[in-house]
């Protein structure tokens, strides 16, 4: 799963994401899904999520549980 689909991504997933600031270097940070921002059922760069520590980005990778 590469986090474009949101019906993939639910609070409390942990997720790799894509900050604003990260998008040219494509460096990934970790962590939990809080809320899902993004209101259509597909992006193509990627599901934009709240972290449970208040960070913001598109979704690029998912770890099953």
């Amino acid at each position: 799963m590469n986090g474009q689909n949101r019906k993939d991504i639910h609070p409390g997933l942990e997720v790799n994401i894509i900050l604003k600031k990260d998008q040219r270097t494509g460096v990934k940070t970790r962590g939990i899904v809080k809320d899902l921002l993004t209101n259509s059922a597909r992006h193509p760069h990627g599901i934009k999520v709240r972290l449970t520590d208040g960070q913001v980005g598109r979704v690029c990778d998912i770890f099953q549980k």
